[in-house]
């Protein structure tokens, strides 16, 4: 009997939604379809310009929230339509959301997803569960990343210490010990491919540096390189955990240095702070036999060659080769999170949220 679950998720490069179907009830889970729908510039430049505070906050959320549960529910139905299969053959839809705003720390945390999950429901048919990360606070945790715990049922070793590396918009690593006893950590490492999306946007007109192109015609300036990896985020502990909120252009407007330089230069140098702050955590944390490489990032040649280069004592290889294309993880993440939740499972790993226990995620909105 087939387990069919459904998976959205578009992350912090506001670019596309993922969407995937996935069938759990094979060993290993097989991925049925999948796609990717664009984000059109216009919700994208509302998106951005929610991450930050402004006027009438609460009505222009509140319009995208709709306007992004639409465009998943949308989605999903194509996807089924090209897959040829019932909405009623799916146990649920997992949906991230799209993260406005992530403040981990302070007296309240809190975390916000858009992307209205009654309306999914409604629109699909088909019970969507969503709101994944604020139970994870509720706990005390940091509400991210969830991607560990996915990561551990599917690509944990008994033979050899792994890394899970997620280079998305924001890059972050699971750190996945042989040893069974040893406990499941990870976080986010700072900027993936955020930076560098926003830097190409701005002088070259293009979303994103195809395969590292032009980041490999500059030349990495070494001091403003230090300069940025002096910021504090790459000197805490973790539990830690960050998005657009922090790494975005304001925090690029505080290095005067930035203005003299060519921004093919600047390119250079902001993937190799995206290289440079995960190989030092990968470094730190001992375990880095494999390096398990997903997300977008491992589409960009330059930073895949500059960071084996950095890290020429590991085996670095895409999540391909353990049979699972590094574009779809995150999107089946949140299908198998779903599952999780629908089966009164776990779905974060408190050793690497920070949270006081392990605890079922998300809200559910039955069809």
């Amino acid at each position: 009997m087939s387990e069919l679950y459904i998976g959205l998720m578009s992350g912090t490069s506001m670019d596309a939604l993922d969407a995937v179907l996935v069938d759990f009830s094979t060993t290993p889970m097989k991925l049925i379809a999948s796609n990717t729908f664009p984000i059109s510039k216009d919700i994208k430049e509302k998106l951005v310009a929610l991450c930050t505070p402004g006027d009438d906050e609460i009505d222009r959320m509140s319009q995208l929230d709709n306007q992004l549960g639409l465009l998943f529910a949308d989605a999903v139905n194509t996807l089924l339509n090209t897959a040829n299969i019932s909405n009623k053959q799916i146990n649920a839809i997992g949906s991230h959301g799209q993260t406005i705003r992530h403040m981990p720390t302070g007296n309240y945390p809190y975390t916000l997803q858009i992307g209205n999950p009654s309306v999914i429901s409604e629109q699909t048919g088909i019970t969507t569960i969503a709101d994944f990360r604020r139970r994870d606070m509720a706990a005390g945790g940091q509400g991210a990343p969830l991607a560990p715990a996915f990561h551990n049922a599917v690509f944990r070793s008994e033979h050899q210490d792994r890394i899970a590396l997620n280079i998305g918009g924001i890059a972050n690593i699971t750190i996945l010990p042989a040893d069974k006893s040893k406990p499941v950590t990870g976080f986010d490492t700072g900027p993936g491919n955020g930076l560098m999306d926003v830097w190409c946007l701005q002088y070259q007109n293009e979303p994103f540096d195809e395969e590292g192109q032009w980041a490999a015609t500059g030349k990495v300036q070494d001091n403003l390189l230090k300069q940025f990896l002096a910021d504090p985020y790459f000197k805490m502990a973790s539990p830690k955990s960050t998005g657009r909120e922090y790494f975005n252009p304001d925090w690029l407007d505080q290095f005067s240095e930035i203005k003299n330089a060519k921004p093919e230069d600047v390119q250079a140098t902001l993937c190799a702070l995206t290289v440079e702050s995960i190989a030092q955590d990968i470094e730190h944390s001992g375990a880095s036999q494999e390096v398990i490489v997903c997300g977008g990032g491992a589409h960009n040649n330059y930073l895949m060659g500059q960071l084996s280069k950095r890290l020429s004592g590991c085996q670095i290889k895409s999540s391909a080769a353990l049979g699972i294309e590094p574009d779809w993880i995150e999107a089946i993440a949140f299908a198998w999170l779903a599952r999780q939740t629908r089966n009164n499972l776990p779905g974060n790993i408190a050793s690497v949220t920070g949270a006081q226990h392990d605890a079922v995620l998300g809200a559910i909105y039955p069809a």
